[in-house]
């Protein structure tokens, strides 16, 4: 287990309960008031810390190398339904940005989302869940297919941006996300969107518009990660903490500025720490927001789809 910088003191008390344990294994003193008191110290602690997050902490935290990734949500909540799909008909097989067909229950559903890698090959391989312009038109192709034989569609955000590499710019980045988000405020059917980890600019913006948006607990979603707004505006990393309170990319953050429509709670101390409870609380936010959304025909769904995104950033003075 990796523990944050700000999780030293949960480690310590852990070290000293593991200890203590081992004590009263290999001796015949009795330690078992002493265990309990260091729990409930390591209880109390826990809440403490993860009660009081601040919003590069959370940051951090949806970076954790122990964070389920998108295939093991889909893995997870679909099982052996799950059919990847590949390929964009045009260029080829994007491996940041994953897509195919999954059943929750008896309902079908269009799952895609950016992937990462666990290690230096894998991390290679998902090219660090950056998405190229061929990775953005096979989610689009996918989300049309759905389109075609009326399947909602689930899009899991988990990227640190789009790919800014030449070669991406040169086959239409920007051209194939803002396709992307055209082509999503008109889907004729549901699209239901969680940021399950971090959600950059534009490279999260592209599978990102959904009927309904939800973020889990200690994720972020902006439009540029605290390191790069630190470097720009101080010349820095240094202030990347400031940068995160800036920004305002919280879940509560973008909940108070109606850019979400909720937050899933985590499992104290995040989704790495309880992956199969992070699974199911997912998987049953898709299952309730599909439900609000199956009753609605094409063209009122579009309709206030539409609407949900036009009234964003209207305010009154």
């Amino acid at each position: 287990m990796e523990y944050l910088e700000f999780e030293m003191p949960i480690k310590e008390l852990q070290d000293q309960l593991q200890k203590c344990q081992i004590i009263g294994e290999e001796s015949e003193v009795d330690v078992t008031a002493t265990c309990k008191k260091i729990e409930k110290k390591l209880e109390a602690s826990r809440k403490s810390i993860y009660k009081n997050l601040t919003p590069w902490q959370r940051v951090q935290l949806s970076r954790h190398p122990n964070r389920p990734y998108t295939l093991d949500y889909i893995k997870a909540i679909c099982g052996d339904s799950f059919m990847e799909l590949h390929g964009d008909r045009s260029v080829g097989d994007d491996k940041a940005m994953i897509g195919g067909l999954g059943k929750i229950g008896d309902q079908s559903y269009m799952f895609i989302g950016q992937q990462k890698g666990y290690n230096t090959k894998t991390r290679q391989y998902r090219n660090f869940g950056m998405a190229n312009p061929e990775g953005y038109r096979k989610a689009l192709r996918l989300m049309k297919m759905a389109e075609k034989f009326g399947i909602p569609v689930v899009t899991l955000l988990d990227t640190p941006g789009a790919y800014p590499g030449l070669e991406a710019e040169e086959r239409g980045q920007g051209e194939a996300i803002a396709r992307n988000i055209f082509e999503m405020t008109i889907l004729k059917t549901p699209i239901i969107t969680v940021v399950i980890g971090e959600g950059a600019s534009g490279g999260a913006l592209g599978i990102g518009v959904g009927d309904r948006v939800y973020m889990m607990e200690n994720t972020w979603y902006t439009v540029i990660s605290p390191e790069s707004c630190s470097s720009i505006l101080w010349r820095s990393w240094e202030f990347k903490e400031q940068a995160a309170e800036a920004l305002k990319l919280t879940g509560n953050d973008m909940k108070k500025l109606k850019l979400i429509d909720g937050i899933i709670k985590e499992p104290i101390g995040g989704a790495h720490t309880d992956r199969e409870g992070a699974f199911k609380v997912v998987q049953n936010q898709i299952v309730a927001a599909f439900n609000e959304l199956k009753d609605l025909s094409e063209t009122d769904l579009v309709a206030k789809r539409m609407e949900k995104y036009a009234n964003m950033g209207v305010y009154k003075e």
